[in-house]
């Protein structure tokens, strides 16, 4: 291999002379030129950007990819130039499950019916995730990660030739003015005229060389120093353009964050729409799976035998099939003045948000009250009868939080 002598030497000559310069700095032995204010800024807010990027961008994928071997995996792919295995989600996997197990119970059943109802909304509820995932990734995670992978290294790479270009600035102003320093005690201490008698010629010729020759020194010393000069300052206009650049990034990332919001926002509706509709499913098929309960109560619709009293079993509503339910005529021509709340099946509830009643038939709420809830059978499982004080109503199950 044909090496260039002389290009190695010069290179290792730089980099000896620039380590020297910093060295001397660390130690406070050597002068530093420093950057403008408005430059330093500019640097740290880069600095700020790239580190804060770089946190957003792994928690992101902690909240898209839990599973830390999963994105292992993933980053291995992507640095192989390979495509990433298409993985269920965990909602998918579930709904697998469950519609395997209702296949093995049976699908028949009560319990094999509500698993293969479930495991419905759980698989669209996987592919809503999996939507989510991908468009994240590309609306969000990706242009993070080209900034950090593009625009970041060439603003990394333009910094530390600055900073060599900074350190040949000062060691040559190390040098001039070493040089000057040398020319001056050469100059004080030669003769301004020889004297044969008293001083020998040979001093008075070395003594005038050795001031010719930290002269020139001097000359070379003041060239070199306009040229790094020079490309000190060429170096550090081109890093302030690429520094500048970082408002640009942050219109990109706060566009690109918006859609990541966008996609979310989305997502969850996605998810409580499924859910909604899961929820109605179930609760359609909760009178006719368990007769006798009551939508929105985890206590029996009837005490048991043991503590079962006179006076209770008068109070207690009576069990209406759901085949004969009220229907939404029905219902609201009920006058709920005239309904007794149920012995059992009443619980606390407090109000999520304000809710203004749409009619008479409905009670009007105030966000962080408590009230009264309770069901009548065959009632829609999105509604339950609220009472506060002598007020009672039809009020939205989603307004409430149930307590007790």
């Amino acid at each position: 291999m044909d090496f260039n002598m002389k290009k190695l030497a010069s290179d290792a000559g730089i980099f000896f002379t620039r380590a020297v310069q910093f060295t001397e700095e660390k130690f406070g032995q050597a002068e530093k030129t420093e950057l403008d204010a408005h430059f330093e800024n500019l640097l740290a807010r880069a600095d700020s950007t790239k580190n804060w990027t770089e946190r957003i961008l792994r928690q992101t994928e902690v909240l898209l990819q839990p599973n830390p071997s999963a994105r292992v995996e993933e980053f291995l792919y992507e640095k192989l130039d390979r495509k990433v295995p298409s993985r269920v989600t965990n909602g998918e996997l579930l709904a697998q499950y469950m519609a395997e197990a209702a296949s093995e119970l049976g699908p028949d059943t009560p319990y094999g019916k509500t698993l293969i109802k479930v495991s419905e909304a759980e698989k669209r509820l996987g592919a809503a995730e999996r939507d989510f995932i991908h468009t994240a990734s590309l609306s969000f995670l990706t242009p993070l990660r080209n900034f950090l992978e593009g625009d970041w290294k060439t603003i990394s790479k333009e910094r530390r030739l600055l900073q060599n270009r900074r350190l040949d600035l000062d060691a040559c102003k190390a040098r001039l003015k070493k040089a000057k320093a040398a020319e001056a005690k050469a100059t004080v201490s030669a003769p301004a005229v020889p004297d044969f008698q008293e001083t020998r010629p040979r001093n008075y010729i070395l003594s005038a060389s050795a001031s010719a020759l930290w002269n020139d020194e001097v000359d070379k010393a003041e060239q070199e120093l306009r040229v790094a000069q020079t490309e000190f300052d060429r170096q550090a206009e081109v890093t302030r353009l690429l520094l500048e650049g970082i408002s640009s990034t942050h219109v990109n990332h706060l566009r690109c964050l918006h859609e990541f919001v966008k996609s979310q926002t989305t997502y969850y509706a996605q998810c409580y729409r499924h859910m909604l509709d899961l929820q109605k499913q179930l609760g359609s098929s909760q009178g006719t799976i368990f007769p006798g309960t009551f939508v929105g109560t985890t206590e029996p619709a009837s005490p048991p035998l043991s503590s079962t009293s006179p006076t209770t079993t008068a109070a207690t509503m009576p069990v209406v099939p759901t085949g004969t339910g009220l229907a939404p005529s029905e219902e609201a021509a009920l006058c709920l003045e005239e309904v007794a709340p149920p012995a059992s099946g009443t619980r606390k509830a407090r109000v999520l948000y304000d809710y203004e009643a749409a009619d008479s038939s409905e009670l009007a709420l105030l966000a962080d009250e408590l009230i009264t809830v309770y069901s009548l059978p065959g009632m829609d499982p999105d509604w339950l009868i609220g009472e506060r004080g002598n007020k009672k109503g039809k009020v939205p199950v989603t307004y409430l939080e149930l307590l007790s």
